[in-house]
């Protein structure tokens, strides 16, 4: 434990081990495009009539804007969430489910996506980004409070209150911004906590939020709902194995039943760290037996792509893509909207296939061809699913 910021710690140390280590290569300023499996990629077509497996991917390079194929005996994706295609979200810019996308496309199986955890307090205000308020200040004392600094949680949850799971507080807010008509609520730190003891114990949110001009120990925090981690995912099992041989999944594009339909916080750190261990011992044990593929069975990237792709096209497909999901697929759903977000999601993808042929690579627009794809694959699965349960919460 660190603090308000053990995630990135131990982030941190794992990377700093990993550049000493001699015998990895790390490629940075490449994008994976897609997994590269014999019975879609192969020269022979016979391939087709043998089980799905992996053989590595496709990577682009973003310098040279060229496309080539990386072979691996054993592939991990490891590719993090999908908070982006939301409007509002606690995640990096680069979680747009692309490792979804990629594992949907070669047939592994996918379950529980329509589980989307919305962090209830995410920064809020003008143009800064939504990063994270972890609810430990809640659990330290600090309160929710409406437009007029009054606490209101305990109308929705009376035992609880401000304690209460992250799906309850989330949609406590939402309701409370639609009954305010205001774009946000306020985290009081200030009323309830000591200041000694904000810095002390808060220092990252502390100096975060004094960027943006707003001291926590003088003044409310403006937050909202946003999208924050994804416990559905590409099934895995006990050792990571996916549907498809020899492809791994890690981490938060994985599912392996931990988080059912609602993960408890940092609940993912450990489900990280474990699977992650026990993937490594599955193929350090399993390599030696495993085939190694032949370039010499896979074609070379065929660039197709003649035309720049239109800057203004893939900004304007990402915000309605942010913006269906945020309106129809987010916090609460209705039938109503998640047919909506069905019929026009089906055909803003062959809006952006078509755009996608036609287009020379790039990072933005392969992130745009993954989002909307991740945004259907949730979409689905929210409608399939008629019940409320954990963080999918439906009206009708």
């Amino acid at each position: 434990h660190s603090k308000d910021n053990t995630g990135e710690v131990i982030q941190n140390k794992l990377i700093e081990h990993l550049h000493k280590e001699p015998n990895i290569q790390l490629f940075t300023g490449y994008t994976a495009v897609d997994l590269l499996t014999p019975s879609h990629h192969a020269l022979n077509r016979l391939e087709v009539y043998n089980n799905d497996s992996c053989s590595g991917a496709y990577i682009f390079d973003q310098k040279k804007e060229t496309v080539i194929p990386i072979f691996a005996r054993k592939t991990i994706l490891a590719t993090g969430g999908l908070g982006q295609i939301y409007l509002r979200s606690s995640n990096p810019s680069w979680a747009r489910g692309d490792g979804l996308a990629m594992a949907y496309r070669t047939g592994a199986r996918a379950i529980n996506c329509e589980f989307i955890q919305f962090h209830p307090t995410t920064f809020h205000y003008k143009m800064a980004p939504h990063f994270l308020i972890s609810e430990s200040v809640r659990g330290a004392g600090a309160k929710l409070v409406d437009n007029r600094g009054e606490p209101f949680m305990k109308k929705y949850d009376p035992e609880w209150e401000d304690l209460a799971p992250r799906d309850v507080v989330a949609r406590a807010i939402h309701e409370e911004m639609l009954i305010h008509d205001t774009p946000n609520v306020y985290l009081d730190f200030a009323s309830y906590i000591p200041s000694v003891e904000i810095q002390k114990n808060f220092p990252k949110i502390y100096q975060s939020c004094l960027e943006y001009g707003i001291d926590i120990t003088r003044e409310p925090v403006p937050v909202v709902p946003g999208a924050h981690y994804f416990c559905g995912g590409v099934w895995v099992n006990q050792w990571s194995q996916t549907t498809i041989e020899n492809l791994y999944a890690v981490g938060e594009v994985s599912c392996t039943g931990v988080h059912g339909a609602n993960r408890l916080a940092s609940a993912s750190l450990l489900e990280g760290v474990i699977w992650g261990h026990l993937t490594a011992e599955h193929i350090r044990r399993n390599l030696p037996a495993t085939q190694k593929p032949d370039p010499a069975n896979f074609p070379p990237w065929k660039d197709l792509g003649v035309e720049e792709p239109d800057p203004a096209l893939i900004s304007q497909d990402m915000s309605s893509i942010r913006n269906m999901m945020w309106n129809y697929v987010g916090v609460t759903r209705t039938a109503d909207r998640l047919a909506r977000a069905l019929r026009e999601l089906r055909s803003l993808e062959s809006e952006i296939e078509r755009f996608y042929r036609v287009s020379k690579l790039s990072d933005s627009l392969i992130g745009l061809r993954n989002a909307v794809r991740a945004a259907l694959i949730v979409t689905t699965a929210a409608w399939a699913n008629k019940n409320s349960m954990g963080c999918h919460y439906r009206l009708s």
